[in-house]
């Protein structure tokens, strides 16, 4: 079978990861770049560098990434899907919600693959995470919690932290819990002199029952990228960062200090921390995109559930600015 021609649109901070990705993808082969700003990072290598993302639909391609700020998706978008091409759009899948929806019409409607990049559901302790949850490992699900925060990238210029971090932990918790949000409480802070927020604390359950909390910022000295997931057997506790996956047990072990016997819940018990290969994330997802544009069966994230993750995240923007609680 000819290998699938990809374009990719944007050689940015993380259009240069796609471009390093694509070329080693079996299967695929990438034909044209485009970005109007040209490559700074020097990895166009014999392609010429197009304009703009006409140039780069009249290369001929099968597939197409996009990895343009938020609110170039839209457009560079529809046009694909009007050309007839397969695409995945970095995260979120919009500036707003009207945006969304029309690029999942566009692709719906042309019987295309629309994906958007949520990476973080490739990411290794997370799919370990999903799979013990799936295998009763860890009994009913009570709580899923997560911390996102690190110091300011200067890379973003048109979204606030709960579109471009926020959205990482939305969409993982509805995966790993495999449950839409019904309600979210949020609120947020201004502290870097820019027009959108630059930390976000959201509370809320999904229709499961689950409670979930994220806390998320671009003004915390460390760098910090974990979820845990707490149940009637323990918890699990997975850094994204190191892609590590951790499980703390409820004892067993009956206990004999009366002033801690007094206290009826759970007592610390056997820690496991899992071995498991660790691939790169980024490599998974674009697996996963290209076996989708093939026909084969893939956990991609598609477009639908993209604009899901931007409902969610949107609610939770007026939450705070509302200070009432949202209903999904």
């Amino acid at each position: 079978m000819a290998a699938l021609r990809a374009g990719l649109l944007g050689v940015g901070m993380m259009g240069r990861h796609h471009a390093r990705v694509l070329r080693e993808l079996d299967g695929v082969d990438l034909v044209a770049i485009a970005d109007p700003a040209g490559d700074p990072h020097g990895v166009s290598g014999s392609l010429e560098v197009l304009p703009d993302i006409d140039a780069l639909i009249a290369a001929g391609i099968d597939m197409a990434v996009v990895a343009v700020p938020t609110r170039f998706h839209e457009d560079a978008a529809l046009k694909l899907a009007a050309a007839g091409v397969h695409t995945l759009v970095e995260k979120p899948i919009a500036d707003s919600l009207e945006a969304g929806q029309r690029m999942v019409d566009a692709f719906r409607d042309a019987g295309l693959v629309g994906a958007v990049g949520h990476i973080e559901r490739f990411n290794p302790a997370l799919q370990q995470l999903r799979r013990r949850l799936e295998a009763g490992e860890l009994g009913a699900v009570y709580q899923i919690q997560t911390r996102r925060q690190g110091p300011f990238p200067s890379r973003i210029a048109d979204v606030g932290v709960a579109k471009d971090l926020a959205s990482h932990d939305v969409d993982l918790t509805a995966w790993v819990a495999q449950s839409d949000y019904a309600h979210v409480f949020a609120q947020t802070t201004f502290k870097s002199g820019r027009e959108y927020e630059d930390m976000i604390a959201i509370t809320g359950r999904l229709e499961s029952g689950v409670i979930v909390n994220h806390l998320v910022n671009w003004l915390s000295p460390m760098k910090e990228r974990v979820t845990v997931v707490t149940g009637e057997k323990g918890a699990f506790v997975a850094d994204t960062s190191t892609g590590d996956l951790t499980f703390f047990a409820n004892g067993t072990i009956p206990l004999e200090w009366e002033s801690v016997t007094a206290f009826r819940g759970v007592s610390e018990g056997n820690v496991t921390r899992y071995a498991f290969a660790k691939r790169e994330p980024l490599r998974v997802e674009h697996e996963a995109f290209r076996d989708a544009v093939l026909g084969k069966p893939s956990d991609v994230v598609t477009m639908e559930q993209g604009q899901r993750t931007l409902a969610v995240v949107e609610a939770a923007l007026a939450s705070a600015r509302e200070g009432e609680t949202r209903t999904l």
